[in-house]
């Protein structure tokens, strides 16, 4: 009998160790969640959306600067070739007009007669007839063409011409003069 109570209590005790077994393994092991701490990760940059640059808008009455009397774009391209600008006074042959400017562009780094020269003043009617008749009399040329009145140097002095042959040349309009080196560079000075 010994024999069949230590089997009995060996079956048992398996038994025992079995169940006891089976409930730690269902039982998960507690052990202690830490606690959430903060960080500072950085949170993701937004990505730009491209848009177009539009151009800057004009300001009525605002002064006239070397940068807003041609386009931006022309701004652009000139800086791009590695060209700045000289402010000087508008002036019509000797005179000088009030509120106007003159932008000479080139490389001034270097020693050069390349350059690009764009002007606007405002300007009243007198004042327009007078300075017209004065160009005149020094030799400068009339040249009206589709409702616009150009003066233009003489081509026999002119130092750089157009495809059509004219050099600096002024045009007047209601309220405004403009001048530029050529007259076909003309149309890039858009200030008014």
């Amino acid at each position: 009998m010994i024999r069949r109570i230590s089997s009995t209590a060996l079956a048992a005790v398996m038994i025992a160790l079995t169940l006891s077994a089976c409930s730690a393994a269902a039982e998960p092991e507690t052990t202690p969640t830490p606690k959430p701490t903060k960080t500072t990760a950085p949170s993701p940059e937004p990505t730009p959306t491209p848009t177009a640059t539009p151009e800057p808008e004009k300001t009525a009455g605002a002064a006239p600067t070397c940068e807003t009397i041609i386009a931006p774009s022309t701004v652009t391209a000139l800086s791009e070739h590695g060209w700045t600008h000289q402010e000087k006074e508008f002036r019509l042959g000797a005179d000088v007009i009030e509120g106007g400017i003159q932008c000479v562009w080139g490389d001034f780094s270097v020693a050069s007669d390349h350059v690009q020269v764009f002007g606007w003043a405002p300007i009243d009617q007198a004042t327009s007839s007078a300075a017209q008749q004065k160009l005149f009399a020094e030799g400068w040329q009339r040249a009206d063409t589709d409702g616009h009145v150009y003066i233009t140097e003489n081509p026999d002095f002119a130092i750089a011409v157009d495809e059509e042959g004219f050099g600096m040349t002024y045009e007047f309009g209601d309220g405004w003069v403009k001048v530029a080196d050529t007259r076909r560079s003309l149309i890039l000075v858009e200030f008014e």
